[in-house]
């Protein structure tokens, strides 16, 4: 932690911040495979030929990746108080960047936001109020903040309805610019996405007991170690089910259910082997396969399908 970065120019520290809270090429590569598959399998269930205008496509994530950050920096706010206390390495706490810049720069993103979906698509601002809507209550916790800090399951299934939301964004760049009905396996698609999004929130706080710290909430220190892996393994599984079930209206037949399962083995790997020697490096491979089969499961049910067409 080099304190002398804190007086270093306003974009130097903005790209350092990114670096540590919001890695714009991991993240964006994530988001950006979510987005495509979205597009994709909304073409595919409808039976629509090719992929939607790659400017469209472009324009789309700029917004899609920019409300993941909004949702990062509206997170700063939210913890700023446990941060301050318990973790003092963060940039915030630091002195990196501070909550008013970090404010002013959410308000530049949801201006351009506005502006570029205002003139590219217009249609899509509905859905994007929506979001903004539920992003600004999740900042607010919903005007129940301490009954959510008693209540973590209530607290974290709540926050990430956000993900299907934005995902609903991703998808309507195809079935509403088309001015169709969105298609029936896209209730699916979204319910893999909300669980997508507790399959990360799980395996990125799966700890052994020496990485436990005052203060940081994870899902061992809640559940104890076996418990919160074994939870994490059936969430797993719970989304590969969904998966299943929207490969069925995709239409993938066999080869899609193979494939998905041959991800699920290959992502729980690291938990089954966590489960008999907890060390580190195994619950970093937990966090790790969590992203990978959310970008698998996003490529096996849109992305991958739609690139095979070209």
């Amino acid at each position: 932690m080099n304190l002398q970065d804190n007086n270093r120019s306003f974009l130097w520290r903005m790209y350092k911040y990114q670096g540590e809270r919001f890695p714009i090429l991991g993240h964006g590569v994530l988001i950006a495979a979510f987005s495509f598959s979205a597009i994709a399998y909304s073409r595919i269930c409808r039976g629509a030929e090719g992929f939607v205008d790659w400017s469209t496509y472009f324009v789309g994530i700029f917004t899609t990746v920019s409300l993941f950050l909004l949702v990062r920096i509206f997170d700063e706010f939210k913890d700023a108080e446990d941060d301050a206390k318990y973790r003092k390495e963060l940039p915030v706490p630091r002195g990196l960047v501070t909550l008013r810049e970090l404010m002013w720069v959410g308000i530049v993103v949801a201006i351009l936001q506005i502006i570029v979906n205002l003139y590219f698509f217009p249609k899509m601002l509905l859905i994007y109020g929506i979001i903004i809507a539920y992003l600004l209550l999740m900042g607010k916790e919903f005007f129940i903040a301490e009954w959510l800090k008693k209540h973590q399951f209530w607290y974290i299934t709540s926050h990430i309805f956000i993900i299907p939301l934005v995902d609903i964004y991703a998808s309507g760049l195809d079935w509403l610019l088309e001015g169709v009905a969105a298609p029936a396996g896209l209730m699916f698609f979204f319910a893999v996405s909300y669980m997508n999004g507790i399959v990360l929130e799980i395996g990125r706080k799966i700890r052994t007991p020496e990485q436990e710290s005052e203060g940081v909430l994870t899902y061992t220190s809640m559940l104890g170690t076996a418990k919160a892996v074994q939870l994490w393994i059936v969430v797993l599984f719970a989304t590969l089910c969904l998966s299943w079930t929207a490969a069925h209206y995709a239409g993938y037949g066999i080869t899609g259910w193979i494939a998905l399962s041959i991800a699920f083995v290959i992502c729980a790997l690291p938990a089954f082997l966590f489960l008999k020697n907890q060390t580190p490096k195994l619950a970093k491979g937990i966090e790790i396969t969590s992203a990978l089969w959310t970008l698998l499961m996003y490529l096996t049910l849109g992305g991958i399908p739609m690139l095979l067409q070209f």
